[in-house]
């Protein structure tokens, strides 16, 4: 009893102190791992948000470049900004303004930094006032963006003289004008306020929301964030934040924004002179971090103590469980060798001490039973025996069954099947296979395929074969084309295996498609007849609609809706047969295309002005986030705009109202890829296959006009002879994102 005893306080005692140090040591890297993991996920949050308000803050600045670049690079531009003439380019400037309502202030200068004409008033031949930003820019001979702390004096010149009272922080684009022969005949210069924006608060809480708060500051005073009560310009930046940021470095650590304590990051703000005019601010509250580890800490403690209670439980039950069958097992022991030899010991568990105990009780009985287990195993053989023969002659008898079957469907089957064995010799060939191949079976069964198909229209086939016999395991099944006696064959191509993934022989199904392409030529040689035919009439009836809606004054009102309607359903049938015309020039090879360098950024500005009026219409805004650091491309002209406008046009289409439609570009080795990711519901799994395809649309909840479904896939195959591809991939935060490459321009395309 006392040994018995003792082992149970020693087990209980020792899975009590394992299960102890387990709680202990896991508590311990829990909270250690936790702290971590907190102050990783502040820095990586940190830089990410940073990261995408940059790009973001200088996002309008790049619209505005690309957007004035290339109107004023116009002849009628340069002739009246060489004759000084003030009147026609001030009205230039307002059709620009109209381009990007945005702007707060648009200058035309000469050479000499003298104002030639201003947007928001009379005042010229005066210096502009930032002299700085001007010099850059004639020096550079390029486009260049600054962030501007401009006086009063300067935004009375340059906007209305009664709206400016204080100084502002203004991002200045300076775009140079050069003629033909590259002489420097001035520049442009648009602003954009940020000080009382209204849409920039929007803008920012439109893309980050609440998790993050992000800040645009003047000096040490906020002008623009996400929170409503900064809004409102009375937050200001840490004096040891400012002192950091006019030194030009970075700031990462905490600071007091309102009531608060926040984890932030500030980037400084410099102007053309690299004077610090203000900073841009990124803020993770510490306060919901902080909550997140009060209630993981009591999480974990709560746990712990549960779970050193649930110890005691445990080492008490184990202890009983692994001392009890010892001491049943001592017991069993001492009454067989006082010679009770009927004793059994109880087997209760499937341990080494069950092992024990039924090795104990084998070993009494071993002998008394051998006879009998020897007998017993004799009989079960031979029932087995009579088994297995039954089990070999069923089998047998479906075997034959199987083969009788397999043979009439091969007798049966339209398509040819021809099998061969691991030495290339044919040993199946059935009557469709005889019929298509015009070859009686008797001079191709057991002939090698080399020696059958050493013709010049079986030399393909013989060459594929070969292969899959010399590369076999990684190789899967192929498909040639074949064209035998007049006949367009095709042929699939499947290898066999035997045991141990051994090469065993090849099985061909052959198919005659003859049929079926006349078929698809006819089809196809129909549509372009009948959509050349449609064309001239529409485009007729399209003329006569514009002439009596331009002419007919004495239309009524009901009579001028009628006749819209008529002209806006003849364009729609105008632009599907051009779409079917289209993609069945590409499928004939008829399509000319014209390779050159081009600029991308400038492929998208004008696939944006095509359809921005649609876009306004809906609401949507288009975001062009192309830098002009992109390389060119090697492409053609009309049709990349006619890809990047078709994409645009679904983008705008399928989105909600008041949604931001993106247009992205990044280079990807030798090719440039570009997407156009909207804010639309996802395309499903089933609709997805469908994409690419002819004639194919999907069910949208937008009231919008149907189509032919041939708008993919006329950007398919306009990609795919650049030699690019075209897929699409659901947005990580929603929405759809449609996505092509197209060939770097190098050297040698133009070789």
């Amino acid at each position: 009893m006392q040994f018995s005893l003792s082992i149970r306080s020693k087990l209980f005692l020792s899975i009590l102190l394992i299960l102890v140090v387990s709680y202990t040591t896991l508590l311990f890297t829990t909270v250690e791992g936790l702290e971590s993991h907190i102050e990783q996920d502040i820095g990586k949050g940190l830089e990410a948000h940073l990261n995408y308000a940059r790009s973001q803050f200088y996002a309008r600045a790049e619209q505005i470049k690309y957007s004035l670049m290339q109107p004023i690079m116009a002849p009628p531009v340069q002739q009246h900004l060489i004759r000084r003439d003030s009147v026609w380019l001030k009205d230039a400037m307002r059709r620009w303004k109209k381009v990007l309502p945005f702007v707060d202030m648009l200058t035309i200068i000469d050479p000499q930094n003298r104002v030639i004409a201003r947007y928001n008033n009379q005042q010229s031949g005066d210096l502009f006032g930032i002299p700085d930003i001007v010099r850059q820019m004639y020096r550079d001979k390029k486009a260049v963006i600054s962030i501007e702390l401009v006086d009063k004096e300067f935004l009375q010149q340059e906007e209305d003289p009664a709206g400016a009272d204080t100084e502002a922080m203004v991002v200045l684009v300076a775009i140079p004008v050069f003629n033909a022969d590259g002489t420097l005949l001035g520049g442009v210069v648009a602003g954009d306020k940020i000080n009382n924006d209204p849409y920039l608060p929007f803008q920012i809480q439109e893309i980050f929301g609440e998790e993050a708060e992000v800040a645009v500051s003047q000096r040490g005073m906020r002008i623009a964030s996400n929170r409503a009560e900064d809004n409102i310009q009375t937050a200001t930046v840490e004096s040891h934040v400012i002192e950091r940021l006019q030194k030009g470095y970075s700031y990462r650590g905490q600071a007091e924004i309102g009531n608060n304590a926040y984890e932030t990051v500030f980037e400084p703000l410099t102007n053309s002179r690299g004077e610090f005019v203000g900073s841009l601010s990124v803020a993770l509250s510490r306060k919901n971090m902080q909550k997140i580890r009060v209630d993981s800490l009591k999480n974990i403690l709560m746990s712990a103590i549960v779970g050193i209670l649930l110890s005691f439980v445990i080492a008490f039950i184990a202890a009983r469980k692994f001392a009890g069958p010892i001491l049943e097992l001592a017991n069993g022991a001492r009454r067989i060798e006082l010679g009770d030899l009927s004793q059994r010991v109880m087997v209760r568990n499937n341990d080494e001490i069950g092992d024990l105990a039924g090795s104990f009780n084998r070993m009494v009985n071993a002998l008394a039973e051998r006879d009998s287990i020897i007998s017993r195993k004799n009989k079960d053989l031979q029932e087995l025996n009579e088994l297995l023969e039954k089990k070999v002659s069923l089998r047998t008898a479906e075997l034959s069954m199987e083969m009788g079957r397999l043979e009439t469907i091969l007798t049966s089957m339209v398509e040819g099947v021809l099998v061969t064995d691991s030495d290339s010799r044919v040993i199946l060939f059935n009557p469709a296979a005889q019929a298509i191949l015009g070859i009686v079976p008797y001079k191709v069964i057991g002939q090698s395929i080399e020696q059958l198909g050493n013709s010049g229209e079986f030399s393909n086939l013989v060459r594929c074969i070969r292969e899959i016999k010399e590369t076999w395991g990684p190789v899967a099944s192929r498909q040639e084309d074949l064209t035998l006696k007049g006949k367009k064959l095709k042929v699939n191509l499947a290898p066999m295996a035997r045991e141990g993934n051994e090469f065993a022989g090849i099985v061909m199904s052959l198919r005659d498609i003859t049929a079926e392409e006349e078929i698809d030529r006819m089809k196809t040689e129909f549509i372009s007849t009948v959509s050349h035919e449609l064309k001239t009439p529409l485009t007729s009836m399209k003329g006569s609609l514009q002439l009596l809606l331009n002419r007919g004054k004495w239309l009524t009102e009901t009579e001028r809706q009628l006749l819209s309607v008529c002209l806006r359903n003849t364009q729609r049938l105008i632009r599907m047969i051009s779409e079917i015309l289209d993609i069945s020039r590409m499928e004939s090879g008829g399509m000319d295309f014209t390779f050159k360098p081009l600029s991308m950024g400038e492929l998208v500005v004008y696939a944006i002005e095509e359809i921005k009026t649609f876009a306004h219409n809906r609401s949507i805004s288009i975001v062009n986030s192309l830098g002009d650091h992109l390389p060119l491309v090697y492409g053609d002209h009309d049709r990349l705009i006619q890809v990047l406008t078709n994409l645009l046009s679904n983008a705008v289409k399928f989105s909600p109202e008041g949604k931001i439609v993106m247009v992205l570009a990044e280079r990807e080795g030798n090719y440039l890829v570009v997407s156009v990711a909207d804010r639309a519901r996802a395309i499903q799994w089933s609709d997805r296959e469908k994409l690419f395809k002819k004639f194919q649309q999907l069910e949208s909840d937008q009231p919008m006009q149907g189509g032919t479904g041939l708008g993919l896939a006329i950007c398919k195959e306009i990609i795919e002879k650049h030699h690019g591809k075209i897929y699409y991939n659901a947005g990580k935060e929603g929405g759809n994102v449609f996505s092509f490459t197209v060939p770097i321009y190098e050297e040698n395309h133009g070789k």
